[in-house]
């Protein structure tokens, strides 16, 4: 996407779009300075063929940042930028899966503290913030997900990639960041571990996931 400087936050692109199978909803960002960034969104993903879901009803809030979805049900974070009649929208949204809400205390997102390191797999950060969403998290699922607790919240949001040839493929902060986070994530030896930095965008509350949508989609060349 382009750079627009009257958005200084639009490089944080996940909190803009929900993704799952065909459809993307449009989310409607908790900070209202960026809502501008939703029409570039529609946009783009219009591109992509993907059919188009907004999220026009004015007292909704949803950044996807709150939004984990585990390949199997969808977990919502309430925080100060998403509430739950964003939930609900998700949930009318993406209809073939459960979707549960999760409060988010002394954390911008859900996804602050936590994400998918693979199929069934859960990286949750140690706080103790991170632990109570993760108990929420096991009691409200019909799943049983495996966890990977790291000492530092910031490190457990990851990007996680399944590509052919390749494998199992997570993406994770340097050592030179959180060196006692990654000597957890050396553990995963099924996985292609890289090593990305975060520094500049964590000063911003920015994390990994953040600058980037995951699409499943086969690409028409």
């Amino acid at each position: 996407l382009p750079a627009d400087e009257s958005v200084p936050d639009c490089v944080f692109v996940e909190d803009v779009a929900v993704v799952c199978g065909d459809t993307a909803l449009v989310t409607r960002p908790g900070a209202a300075s960026r809502r501008k960034e939703a029409e570039t969104m529609k946009m783009a993903l219009k591109e992509l063929n993907l059919n188009i879901v907004e999220m026009m009803d004015e007292t909704a809030t949803l950044d996807g940042g709150d939004v984990l979805f585990t390949g199997r049900e969808f977990f919502v974070g309430l925080s100060r930028r998403t509430n739950q009649r964003g939930a609900e929208i998700l949930a009318d949204t993406f209809k073939d899966y459960a979707v549960s809400t999760v409060p988010v205390y002394d954390n911008l997102h859900l996804k602050s503290f936590c994400s998918m390191a693979g199929p069934g797999l859960i990286i949750i950060g140690s706080s103790e913030a991170a632990q109570k969403a993760l108990k929420i998290m096991q009691q409200m699922s019909d799943h049983r997900y495996d966890k990977l607790t790291v000492p530092d919240d910031a490190a457990a949001n990851c990007i996680y990639l399944n590509i052919p040839n390749k494998g199992h493929v997570l993406l994770h902060c340097t050592p030179e960041e959180y060196p006692e986070s990654v000597k957890v994530f050396e553990k995963l030896k099924d996985h292609m571990l890289i090593p990305v930095m975060n520094a500049e965008k964590e000063k911003t509350d920015g994390a990994l996931t953040c600058c980037s949508i995951l699409i499943n989609k086969k690409m028409e060349i």
